[in-house]
């Protein structure tokens, strides 16, 4: 509570007027009842607020229908818009973008899946990027069956930072009513 003391501290000093010395008397005693009062309210706001700001979290799949489909390949690597949202809290990811945007500096981590059929020339693949630069990639490839891949990751990110998920040109993803295809992060603390 270093700021509850230095706070309390500066509110009592901002009470005694500059010019006031030992030999002058206030005109009336100051309400120090009223302003601990008001700086009670104001901590329990600030706490309240900080509160709000340090629930972030979000995980969602790709596919909100629970018909099975297959992304990719494709000519050219693309975001994946996780639609089937499960939780957001905070609001920081948007299902429209597929990005997640950092609203506090801080540590967070995220983790990513994706899965889809071999058929014997596609992987599945997906990059997580850090404003539009990649940070770590997951990918596996099978002749046939089922494949998945998963990577996680804490970064440090600066408010507006933002993440996503990007498919590799030549990767599929798969999902379904089993949500093979996954994206969620959440704050680990605020900085």
């Amino acid at each position: 509570m270093k700021i509850s003391g230095s706070f309390t501290l500066l509110l009592l000093l901002g009470a005694v007027s500059a010019n006031e010395t030992s030999e002058s008397k206030p005109t009336s005693p100051p309400d120090l009842y009223a302003a601990l009062r008001e700086m009670t309210a104001s901590l329990v706001q600030l706490k309240a607020d900080m509160a709000a700001v340090q629930q972030v979290a979000f995980s969602a799949s790709l596919l909100a229908e629970s018909r099975g489909s297959t992304l990719g390949p494709l000519p050219m690597p693309m975001t994946l818009i996780f639609k089937n949202v499960q939780t957001n809290i905070g609001n920081a990811y948007s299902s429209t973008t597929g990005v997640f945007t950092a609203p506090v500096k801080g540590a967070y981590h995220f983790d990513w899946t994706t899965g889809a059929y071999g058929d014997g020339r596609h992987g599945s693949g997906a990059w997580l990027l850090k404003n539009s630069q990649k940070v770590f990639m997951a990918f596996e490839d099978q002749k046939d069956g089922f494949m998945t891949t998963s990577k996680g990751v804490t970064l440090l990110l600066e408010a507006g930072d933002v993440v996503s998920v990007l498919l590799l040109a030549s990767g599929l993803a798969f999902d379904d009513y089993n949500h093979h295809t996954t994206f969620s992060g959440h704050l680990l603390f605020p900085m």
